[in-house]
């Protein structure tokens, strides 16, 4: 019996699979009459046609809904490539990223890229904390400090911002963060007093197409930082719950789960940070000692050449 089964879904699935590669016209009418005669319930039929109705008159940008009216002079834009994107990026750093970091760059990249060209994103003070504090983070032991710099300023140009208005957006927050206890920016959050916390959670708040990306939940881990809430995934759950759901009023699923991811790039990078210094030290010993053994041999030469000499004037005298 359940070898007939399963015959019987892998059929229904080459059935479909075939289905698309025939002619959409004829497909859509075999595939519809055979769906509204399968349905006994003319209730059933009539809902169906009324949805497939509505697919097939669908025009872009003139849905009876707040969020197509929102957007509707979106309709046509034309949206840079993420190809487009790190083409920019290259030629503006014009010189090669170390091999280590490649993969790691082009995912910033991208993501950076798809976040910004969303017409719901709205930059704010939050974020840009959370990326300052992401790249500081990934990119603190770039081995050439110059390149490591101009990439981050090329990462932002070739996203369309301005390095130095983001870091100044970050430094608002941090600054205001700076001695707060966890009670004040859960107020802030709220909505409730002054500052760039509390304005950015009265416009996320009020915006019902308000959009979350990775580095604003990045944002509120590094302000859990500030008020001593120790740094793992465990702790800052719950509180990321906390200041999301009932501070913000957002969906927390996400920003629980990019703090957790947070956390495991974090641990990698202190384990291949301490790889390195061990390295480092150990290639200062092996230097120190290569020095000293040159030492030694010049030394033990310039004794040789002394007792050569003295011997050589011995000899010349005699």
């Amino acid at each position: 019996m359940m070898k007939l089964l399963v015959a019987g879904a892998i059929l229904s699935l080459l059935a479909v699979e075939a289905a698309a590669f025939t002619p959409q016209s004829s497909a859509f009418s075999r595939s519809g009459s055979v769906s509204l005669n399968l349905l006994k319930d003319e209730s059933e039929k009539s809902m169906l046609e009324k949805a497939l109705g509505r697919e097939l008159e669908y025009k872009p940008a003139q849905a009876d809904t707040d969020f197509a009216r929102k957007y509707s002079h979106l309709k046509g834009a034309e949206i840079r490539t993420v190809g487009a994107t790190f083409t920019e990026f290259t030629n503006m750093l014009g010189s090669p990223v170390n091999a280590l970091y490649k993969s790691m760059i082009a995912d910033l990249c991208g993501s950076t890229h798809l976040t910004v060209v969303c017409a719901r994103f709205r930059r704010d003070p939050i974020w840009s904390l959370g990326i300052i504090s992401s790249l500081d983070m990934l990119l603190k032991n770039y081995p050439d400090i110059d390149i490591r710099d101009n990439i981050r300023s090329c990462l932002f140009k070739a996203n369309g911002m301005d390095e130095s208005e983001v870091r100044a957006e970050a430094e608002t927050v941090a600054s205001w963060a700076k001695g707060k206890s966890r009670a004040e920016i859960e107020s802030a959050l709220k909505g409730e007093g002054g500052g760039p916390v509390a304005t950015t959670a009265v416009a996320t708040s009020g915006d019902e197409f308000w959009m979350y990306s990775r580095y604003f939940g990045l944002g509120l881990v590094k302000m859990m930082e500030g008020v001593g809430i120790e740094q793992n995934a465990d702790d800052t759950y719950p509180v990321m719950e906390e200041w999301m759901g009932k501070c913000l009023g957002k969906p927390h699923y996400t920003a629980c789960s990019d703090s957790d991811l947070y956390f495991r790039i974090k641990g990698k990078l202190d384990i291949m940070e301490t790889m390195m210094k061990e390295i480092e030290i150990r290639e200062k010993k092996r230097m120190a000692q290569r020095l000293e053994d040159k030492a030694d041999a010049a030394i033990r030469k310039a004794e040789r050449d002394v007792q050569f000499q003295a011997e050589k004037t011995a000899e010349a005298q005699e």
